[in-house]
């Protein structure tokens, strides 16, 4: 049997516009992933959840951003490695691994570079720290913020550290970075680069004495439970970084662009209200949790004994960098 015309029309209609549904349908199902090596109920967790809410109120639910904690899809690196690679779409870490990809980032790892948290956001959120964000590019990345770790601190379960020789022979689980290396072992720790997720298991099991990072991430990683010492050393200033692959940002409409770059502003908004609430209360919980912590370190003496090593960081980076960075107001 014949259809009519008009019948072959309304067909017609019908297929298209559930042809239409079907690729709408296909868009609301764009998914991309994000990790981070600590626990979701931490600055990095903030940070994710808010970007993946974020993008999903801004393209009216076309991207979802799935998030992942605890280091489930791999360490930093290996995460930053994926998303260079494009086997995974979005990443969120500390500086540490990065220099590894984007070697001009060294210099944001320099001791006693920063003279506060102030200091530290306008620097980045400036013109030196966006010029640092479009180095990514060429490398196979979009980044899209920088965000925050915080001021890193020492911990560990052999000794109080007040001063640079009370450092001298420890064994100090690092970040795969080399300007930490660099600088660590002028001050006479035994340097270990290692993954975060292994971190708390290599504490218990004495493998290393201790490891060095902000509140943020002591608490949250629950290092009380491995270690007896806190030090407010804040010897190093840590940025975090949200990264994206560059061949994924590109796919994007201008929009969606300008959603996503506006969802990682926001989530680094989140993440830095977070480190200061956790810097705020941590000592006294990190206390109450039984550490002994020694608040007043004198700085003074690590930046002398580090003196000779800034130099040749100096000589790396340029002398007239760093104090472009230390002068920045």
């Amino acid at each position: 049997m014949q259809l009519s015309k008009i019948t072959w029309c309304v067909c017609l209609s019908l297929g298209f516009g559930l042809g239409l549904m079907a690729t709408s349908g296909a868009q609301a199902q764009t998914t991309m992933r994000i990790s981070i090596s600590v626990a979701q109920n931490s600055h990095q967790g903030v940070a994710i959840d808010t970007f993946a809410k974020e993008v999903e109120q801004r393209t009216g639910g076309r991207y979802k951003v799935q998030t992942f904690y605890n280091g489930s899809l791999g360490g930093e690196r290996e995460s930053i490695e994926a998303v260079q690679l494009g086997t995974q779409e979005l990443a969120f870490s500390s500086s540490g691994p990065v220099p590894n990809f984007v070697p001009e980032t060294k210099i944001l790892d320099v001791p006693f570079l920063f003279r506060d948290k102030t200091h530290a956001r306008a620097v980045l959120d400036g013109p030196i720290g966006q010029e640092l964000l479009a180095k990514f590019d060429s490398k196979g990345f979009k980044a899209l913020a920088w965000a925050e770790n915080g001021f890193r601190h020492v911990t560990n379960s052999k000794r109080a550290v007040n001063t640079p020789e009370d450092l001298k022979g420890l064994k100090l689980r690092t970040m795969e970075n080399p300007v930490h290396i660099q600088a660590y072992k002028a001050l006479g720790i035994i340097t270990t680069p290692m993954a975060f997720p292994e971190v708390f298991t290599a504490l218990q099991q004495g493998t290393v004495d201790g490891q060095e990072n902000p509140l943020p991430v002591i608490t949250s990683a629950k290092f009380d439970q491995v270690q007896k010492y806190l030090s407010l050393t804040g010897h190093v200033y840590s940025p975090c970084i949200l990264v994206m692959n560059k061949a994924s940002f590109d796919k994007l409409s201008a929009a969606d662009k300008q959603a996503f770059a506006e969802a990682a502003k926001v989530a680094t908004k989140a993440n830095r209200a977070r480190v200061d609430e956790d810097d705020a209360k941590g000592v006294a919980e990190l206390r109450a949790k039984g550490m002994q912590v020694v608040e007043n370190v004198d700085k003074a003496k690590f930046v002398a004994v580090l003196a000779k090593t800034n130099a040749e960081f100096e000589k790396q980076f340029g002398k007239a960098n760093m104090d472009r960075i230390r002068d920045y107001k």
